[in-house]
């Protein structure tokens, strides 16, 4: 019988301040979180739990797996640091690799030559982005600390937010991530008990179509490849199996008991809604219109939800000429008329545009969208 194999040192990245969302969704699947900072939650996996990780985490950009750790204060120390790790059937010899490189408080800090240099001691030529779109290419994250170089292979390939349905884009779009983080972020799983979800400033429909494959239980991507399917190390029956879970909830998705809208004032944003929702294969499950957030209103029968958008922000979207304050007090107007019950989480950037809506919001999270600095704005005695 084959030897047990260790498990693997992983690190589940994330967009800054959405480490506790990441671990949360790690203990969903089994798997027990380790040290979580800003960018980032360690875990140990087997390499099932590092195949279900890719397919099923929904607020993480990628999965990366150590390799190794050394004292690098030179270049030959580097290069013979790299010569005897241990690789673990994570790479392959003498294919081509990315490396993404950076350096603090030591003695190696050209970024480049250490690119070299790593890729070099493995045999391998280097690509860019622009020679590999599609990330086939192993990418390697490498990063020198206090003469100390980390190393450690991505095993995702395409960033996680790369979702397979986003077929029609909108102005200033919203990151697929951060989308699943806003609706964690306000506690909506799609049960009853969370009410409704309506999005009146939909955009392309990133919420919404977010909301709707985790209210039907299915996987945030759909079929897609990973990194991990080209390592030497790769187990096929392992990932068949986990690949036939995927299958079966796309299959046998669970039923969607609350309603779940889409509107804009935009009707580039709501075909474009419609397209992505259909594509994502929830189309039926979100109801999807034409129309101001002045003529908001509730859908029928439905006293209670939540209303979660991400409103412009006058970075770099100027609103199509509107004044963003009036925008932001047109909503509030309209929740306390026609919303009695109803709760509010918007991703906004501007603290004082989100203090226009009247509502007493205050940010429950911090990160960033596109370069921007952004927080989920919540009520204030929402737990966060």
């Amino acid at each position: 019988m084959a030897a047990r194999r260790p498990p693997l040192r992983a690190y589940a990245v994330c967009a800054p301040g959405l480490a506790p969302f990441v671990a949360a969704e790690l203990r969903a699947l089994g798997i027990h979180p380790g040290r979580t900072d800003r960018g980032g939650v360690t875990f140990r996996a087997s390499h099932r739990q590092l195949y279900a990780a890719n397919a099923w985490l929904r607020t993480s950009t990628r999965v990366l797996v150590r390799i190794g750790s050394f004292p690098a204060r030179s270049f030959v120390e580097l290069e013979r640091g790299v010569e005897r790790l241990e690789l673990d059937g994570l790479v392959r010899p003498g294919a081509p690799m990315r490396l993404r490189v950076s350096s603090s408080a030591s003695k190696l800090y050209h970024t480049t030559a250490i690119a070299e240099r790593v890729a070099d001691a493995f045999n391998s030529t280097l690509v860019t982005a622009a020679d590999d779109p599609d990330f086939e290419a192993q990418l390697l994250v490498v990063r020198v600390t206090r003469d100390k170089l980390t190393i450690s292979a991505d095993s995702s390939g395409l960033p996680l937010y790369r979702r397979g349905w986003h077929v029609a884009a909108g102005p200033a779009p919203l990151r697929e991530t951060l989308a699943a983080a806003a609706l964690a972020a306000v506690g909506w799983d799609g049960a009853a008990a969370s009410g409704a979800l309506v999005d009146p400033m939909c955009g392309a429909g990133t919420i919404p179509i977010e909301a709707a494959r985790l209210a039907a239980g299915l996987p945030p991507s759909l079929r897609r490849s990973y990194s991990f399917e080209h390592w030497p190390a790769f187990e096929p029956g392992t990932w068949a199996s986990v690949a036939g879970e995927l299958a079966a909830a796309e299959r046998d998705r669970r039923p969607v008991g609350v309603a779940i809208v889409a509107s804009d004032r935009d009707p580039a944003a709501v075909e474009a809604t419609r397209a992505n929702a259909e594509a994502a294969g929830v189309v039926d499950l979100i109801d999807v219109a034409e129309g101001p957030v002045s003529a908001l209103t509730p859908p029928d029968g439905v006293t209670s939800g939540w209303i979660v958008t991400n409103p412009p922000y006058g970075k770099r979207v100027d609103g199509g000429g509107r004044d963003l304050r009036n925008l932001y007090a047109a909503l509030g107007n309209v929740v306390r008329e026609r919303f009695a019950g109803w709760r509010v989480g918007l991703v906004a950037a501007d603290a004082t545009l989100v203090g226009h809506t009247g509502l007493g919001l205050a940010p429950a999270v911090t990160t960033a969208n596109g370069g921007i600095d952004v927080a989920v704005y919540t009520p204030p005695d929402h737990p966060s």
